[in-house]
């Protein structure tokens, strides 16, 4: 019997994200049980919350066209549909970027009592953000952390830039601390470079880390979940990115190739697992999440944890589910379940 009856997929964001967070939104969607849920889709961009599609269980799917999609009622978080008042029982978010990975949707349906699929408003806070993240992480003696410094907008970029350079050396990441899809992200591998990509990532976002590169061996993904009994980690997936780093064009555009499972030595891929796993526990993670590493001469560096992962047909999570021999569709309803 399932604990939950109607669940609301919400897509779209307000930030770069959007579209991309479109992708995943309607593939989970399109991927969650039809047997046991009503499914509704809700496209949320800039408060404009929209009811634009339905299934319900052992139905078909069914589209609202433009301009006779309902509209979310978020006093209650609810629908009017054909007459009939829908309250959503579970939103499984799958917005990339603000506000879904911020914090304040989770803020918004904890404070309605309504279960979601991510982590606590304030655990997601803490992850997307890149250098709060890392700053949970500075004791963790069993990864690794890029040497970095920190930049607010309105801050005297020049003098930050020399600072940087004299403490970190070059070359540089430059990343939007709260953004996603590598948005923003520059390397940077002379001086005179550093203070345009900063400006670049104020684009994305008011706050800004410089991070030394790391002398890469292998680059590393490895998502994590509850069962409902046990912290659970995936396989892991090697990228081996054909534009040196993996940007957006790697991420969508197929400039990279993800070997799944890494052909990696074994110690290095239980290791990964393990620490992805640790990482899970020390932050308090709920639902699904992701951890990118570095493997380095000297160790394994932690990058980000991506707290709503891509999820198309072609996304890191559905590859690694389909690589442990799992189905996606009973995937997701651990998920659901054991939220």
């Amino acid at each position: 019997m399932a604990k939950y009856r109607s669940i609301a997929v919400i897509y779209g964001s307000d930030s770069s994200e959007w579209e991309v967070a479109c992708r995943s939104g309607e593939f989970t969607a399109s991927r969650i049980d039809e047997f046991k849920y009503d499914v509704y889709e809700i496209f949320a961009r800039f408060g404009d919350w929209k009811l634009v599609a339905m299934r319900k269980a052992n139905s078909m799917r069914v589209p609202f066209p433009e301009g006779a999609q309902p509209q979310v009622d978020k006093t209650d978080f609810s629908v009017m549909v054909l007459g009939e008042k829908v309250k959503f029982d579970f939103a499984y978010i799958m917005q990339h970027g603000v506000p879904g990975e911020t914090g304040l949707l989770q803020g918004y349906l904890e404070m309605l009592g309504i279960p979601h699929s991510t982590c606590s408003a304030f655990v997601t806070t803490v992850a997307f953000d890149k250098y709060s993240c890392k700053s949970y992480l500075r004791d963790a003696d069993y990864v690794k952390l890029a040497p970095d410094a920190f930049v607010r907008e309105g801050d005297d970029v020049e003098a930050f830039s020399k600072k940087a350079v004299e403490k970190l050396g070059l070359p540089l990441f430059v990343k939007p601390t709260d953004g996603g899809s590598s948005f923003g992200i520059t390397k940077v591998e002379k001086a005179d470079d550093l203070p345009a990509a900063i400006r670049f990532a104020f684009a994305e976002g008011s706050t800004v880390i410089v991070e030394s590169a790391i002398n890469c061996e292998h680059e590393l993904t490895c998502a994590v979940y509850f069962n409902g009994k046990e912290v659970k980690a995936l396989p892991v997936i090697e990228i081996i990115s054909k534009t040196g780093w993996f940007d957006y064009d790697a991420k969508y555009n197929g400039l990279s190739d993800e070997v799944c499972p890494a052909e990696i030595p074994d110690a290095l891929r239980d290791k990964i697992q393990d620490i992805s796993k640790r990482i899970y526990k020390h932050l308090g993670c709920k639902g699904l999440v992701r951890m990118d590493y570095i493997s380095a001469p000297d160790g394994i560096y932690f990058l980000e944890v991506n707290i709503i992962p891509g999820m198309t047909n072609a996304s890191l999570v559905p590859k690694m589910v389909r690589a442990a021999g799992m189905d996606i569709t009973s995937f997701l309803s651990e998920i659901i379940e054991n939220a």
